[in-house]
């Protein structure tokens, strides 16, 4: 499934101007399991990147069923917009030179726009904690381009 040309691009754009959101997996009970992330979002790619950590309930959620969604609302609220697909997580870091990290540093830049004060800790950071990426291909996007109240 690709994303669709016609979306309104204000949702497009609410996305691509965030880079925190509320992401949700599925437990194995069927209920969400929601944690806050930081992401970055390549329209051009429809691709959703997030770091996470192999311990976590994200990762074991995604490893059974690998569909996600992403939450970003707007900042005051009114407005929002969900990215929705499915997920490949990359290998996890197992030394500070291997394409997971370097994957992991290309995710804090977009990010943060900026470069880490201590690549070689934050690299080290990354194989300790067993980091690895998800990649959220996105199949759907959905929202609210402006408060419902605004057409009354």
């Amino acid at each position: 499934m690709t994303l669709d040309t016609t979306l309104d691009m204000t949702l497009i754009a609410l996305i691509s101007a965030r880079n925190i959101g509320a992401m949700a997996t599925i437990k194995c009970d069927g209920r969400p399991q929601l944690s806050t992330v930081n992401f970055t979002f390549d329209p051009a790619t429809k691709l959703a990147r997030i770091s996470v950590a192999d311990r976590g309930a994200k990762v074991r959620n995604l490893r059974r069923d690998p569909r996600a969604s992403i939450f970003v609302g707007s900042p005051d609220g009114w407005t929002y917009a969900v990215l929705e697909g499915t997920v490949e997580l990359s290998p996890v870091a197992l030394a500070t030179d291997d394409e997971t990290v370097e994957e992991l540093v290309a995710v804090f830049r977009a990010i943060r726009g900026e470069d880490h004060p201590d690549w070689d800790g934050y690299r080290a950071t990354m194989v300790v904690e067993r980091r690895l990426v998800a990649r959220l291909r996105v199949e759907n996007v959905y929202g609210l381009d402006r408060p419902q109240y605004a057409s009354m």
